[in-house]
């Protein structure tokens, strides 16, 4: 994607004409998941991917003649098993493919230059040729407020809802909806992990979960401990209690993650109650059983009800029989991840469904 940014950027700057072909919709293990895309230039030049080359050629000259003048077209590639090697989908599975020429003035300029600027956003496109304007565009930001149209009231207030949801999901899809057929395209940023208490834990998760595509904020009121050096890995380190330093670091909302990993209740009880009373999807404590017993007791007596003591994840982590604190960082990155993408992690081998889920 970045890649691809960078390139529609000094297209755009040169004044070149672009046309874009995206992922909308495959079955079974297609190479690319919904939201990959694929660029052309009036000179010729690509950049991007929709497949990892089985059907790219195809999907250029389709692209030529949509910078032609010729219609936006939905496309769809089925490659069988037998063959699925040799051209070069070693998985097999089917491909749905949407080109239209990219307006750098429009809504897909805006959409890239978001993406660059690191917001949360979705583009909305109808794909279906019965609706009014296919090609049309919506525009929505991380405030769920829709900018442009697709030709139809109703259909753009399903696009919006669908959308308003993608945000979070960060789930792009192709959807059906009584009024017609549109794909989603949701990007947004890092997920942030707010992680309470300046230990050995705590750094070692930092450094996991760092490599692992998220934001890593470590929050203790002991300076001595809170220090960069000791976490280098850590986006930010923030030495103040956790009623000062949230709201510091732009409050939780429903893609920050937290992680307390203390044992001391002060600290323990102030950060978990802060989680309790956000959209946090993921609220996770570490401790015995013993002691999440006793820390359920003080919640209660907080004013927390048992709605809310079940969004916690304590004992956090999987149970992977971890000792080492390298070990404890694996066991709670994987539950993070899993519930990120909403399964239960489990063994794959005794899963059902598909291995990767579309994204």
């Amino acid at each position: 994607m970045r890649e691809l940014l960078d390139a529609l950027g000094r297209w755009e700057a040169r004044g070149l004409q672009v046309a874009t072909a995206t992922v909308v919709d495959t079955q079974r293990s297609a190479p690319q998941p919904p939201g990959a895309k694929l660029a052309l230039n009036a000179d010729g030049d690509v950049a991007g991917a929709v497949s990892g080359g089985c059907v790219e050629s195809a999907v250029v000259e389709v692209a030529a003649d949509v910078l032609a003048g010729g219609p936006p077209r939905l496309l769809h590639y089925g490659i069988a098993d037998a063959e699925a090697w040799d051209v070069g989908l070693p998985c097999g599975g089917e491909l749905d493919i949407w080109v239209q020429r990219h307006d750098a003035a429009g809504h897909g300029g805006a959409f890239a230059r978001r993406i660059r600027d690191g917001e949360r956003v979705a583009l909305v496109t109808a794909v279906d040729g019965q609706v009014p304007q296919p090609g049309a565009t919506l525009l929505v930001g991380a405030d769920a407020h829709a900018d442009g149209t697709l030709g139809d009231p109703d259909l753009d207030a399903a696009a919006l809802d669908l959308a308003a949801a993608a945000l979070w999901t960060e789930r792009r899809g192709l959807h059906d909806t009584p009024h017609g057929r549109v794909f989603v395209d949701a990007v947004a940023p890092p997920p942030r992990l707010l992680v309470f208490g300046a230990v050995d834990f705590a750094a070692q998760l930092a450094a996991l979960a760092t490599v692992a595509g998220w934001r890593v904020f470590v929050i203790d009121p002991r300076s001595r401990f809170a220090t960069a050096s000791r976490f280098p890995a850590a986006e930010r380190v923030v030495a103040q209690w956790p009623q000062e330093a949230v709201p510091v670091l732009g409050g939780v909302d429903r893609a920050t993650a937290v992680v307390v990993l203390t044992h001391d209740p002060k600290l323990d009880d102030a950060a978990l109650g802060l989680a309790l009373r956000s959209d946090a999807p993921y609220i996770g404590a570490m401790g015995s059983r013993r002691a999440q017993a006793r820390r359920r007791e003080r919640l209660r007596a907080a004013g927390f009800d048992d709605a809310d003591l079940a969004r916690l994840s304590a004992p956090v982590g999987l149970d992977l029989g971890a000792v080492t604190a390298e070990e404890t960082a694996v066991s709670i990155l994987a539950e993070l991840i899993a519930v990120r993408h909403g399964r239960d992690g489990g063994r794959l081998k005794d899963a059902r469904g598909r291995v990767h889920q579309a994204t």
